[in-house]
């Protein structure tokens, strides 16, 4: 069967405001197509827009080889990021606002102008950011139990929550962002560590992807936004009482706590 775009998008709007999850769109729709997961993340996008939100930038997710084999993908997806969603380095975020939040750290990249598909390079990406900021991403899904494939993650806004973007911001002259190295530390204990290298082999790249992919949908990135290129390390579950810090090297670190 498949599905009408409008009643999944209230059905993922509800699930979000009453943060009781629903069942996975996979298995009742077998018929619903990737295109169909994208429109209904457009669609939940334009009626939180004409409710007065506005996008800040948009994000990468499943850059890393080991997320595609666990969700049988060979692409990327993408997710909006909204106003509503971005909260101050440092800043608290309560758990009882989200269903089942996890978090990952990431190369977040603040474009000097506009990036338009279907034939942007990484050079492009490289060319047209303004510069780079230590980010933390909260991740959350409306499906319940995580029992996600593409096609539920990409209807639920590549599962995305909340950004917390650092003050630090660094021109990205002379720095190796393949080699540029994260530690992610929960409670003061170290949990994980990466690389730029984990998103797609360069965090450029998976923009540049993302870039050609929006252009199939007539989205472009604008000037200013800030765009999420992927994870550098697996996401870690957080509860109340958890601080996250996420430290970058040179260009700085970023936290998180929760309640």
């Amino acid at each position: 069967m498949k599905p009408n775009i409008e009643t999944l998008a209230n059905e993922l709007m509800e699930a979000e405001t009453t943060k009781v999850a629903i069942a996975p769109f996979t298995e009742r729709y077998s018929e619903m197509t990737v295109t169909d997961a994208y429109n209904v993340q457009l669609q939940v996008v334009k009626v939180k827009k004409a409710a007065g939100k506005t996008i800040i930038g948009k994000k990468v997710g499943l850059t890393s080889k080991a997320m595609q084999t666990m969700l049988n993908v060979n692409e990327p997806d993408y997710g909006h990021l909204l106003d509503d969603m971005e909260v101050a380095d440092g800043g608290v975020v309560k758990v009882s606002e989200m269903v089942a939040p996890r978090i990952e750290a990431e190369i977040g990249f603040i474009l000097d102008r506009d990036l338009s598909g279907p034939d942007v390079t990484f050079l492009d990406v490289l060319m047209a950011t303004k510069y780079i900021v230590p980010t933390l991403e909260i991740i959350d899904s409306r499906i319940a139990d995580w029992k996600i494939k593409l096609i539920d993650t990409v209807a639920d806004n590549g599962s995305s929550a909340k950004v917390v973007v650092s003050g630090q911001k660094t021109p990205i002259d002379n720095i190796d962002l393949r080699d540029l190295s994260m530690i992610l530390s929960k409670n003061g204990e170290q949990l994980a560590t990466g690389a730029g290298a984990a998103a797609l082999g360069h965090p450029a790249y998976a923009i540049a992807w993302l870039a050609n992919k929006l252009s199939e949908f007539g989205i472009s990135l604008k000037a200013g936004e800030i765009i999420l290129p992927g994870a550098l390390s697996g996401a870690v579950a957080v509860q109340a009482g958890d601080h996250i810090e996420a430290r970058f090297g040179s260009i700085g670190s970023v936290s998180v706590s929760f309640q």
